[in-house]
């Protein structure tokens, strides 16, 4: 019988003013709204099926407070290479404004002056993978849209842009796994609650 292999459990954070307006948030250190509140509390009744050998966060409180109000911040490890993507000067902004001057613009082809490319994150979602799959059972990933969107596509062997065609909306559960021997993804943005 084949060895079954754990499962990667993507959790991104609940509602922030700033998610809920569309302003792209990497660096800045928002908390969530009392919606997000409700909903990361959501999270921990969907999280019930698994039983994690390994639960990391982001840094940034949004992560961190969804996590502990999910029932798991006992067990919470933090990672800087879960923090968001890097928007520099686009901090703050969205998509709608950064394109009254750059028309058509988009974070995974055009990148942002001062900040990450799609490349530099793709090898940080690299890191968090092989670190992922070295857990010796199931494993929580706390963190936020982009930064999320860029590991599933590593994880089937994707480049990092095409993380692009994965909406990933606040304070859902995403599933990594396998086919076999082939890295999949087994489900994508369940909301919960």
């Amino acid at each position: 019988m084949a060895e079954r292999k754990p499962h990667v459990v993507l959790v991104r954070h609940g509602e922030t003013e700033w998610s809920a307006d569309g302003r792209h948030t990497g660096r800045t250190d928002i908390p969530l709204t009392d919606e997000g509140r409700r909903q990361a509390t959501a999270l921990g009744g969907c999280l019930k099926e698994w039983t994690f050998a390994l639960v990391l966060a982001s840094p940034l409180q949004r992560a961190t407070e969804t996590c502990r109000l999910a029932g798991l911040g006992g067990a919470m490890q933090i990672r800087g290479d879960l923090r968001e993507w890097d928007y520099g000067e686009f901090e703050g902004r969205t998509t709608a404004d950064i394109r009254t001057a750059r028309p058509g613009w988009t974070v995974w082809t055009d990148g942002v002056p001062g900040g990450e490319t799609a490349h530099q994150v793709g090898r940080r979602a690299d890191r968090m993978i092989a670190e992922a799959r070295a857990a010796t059972g199931e494993v929580a990933l706390f963190s936020h849209g982009h930064i999320l969107r860029v590991l599933a596509a590593r994880w089937i062997d994707l480049a990092p842009d095409r993380g692009r065609s994965l909406a990933l909306e606040t304070a859902t559960i995403s599933v990594l796994g396998y086919e076999r021997e082939t890295s999949v993804i087994t489900r994508w943005n369940v909301p919960c609650g």
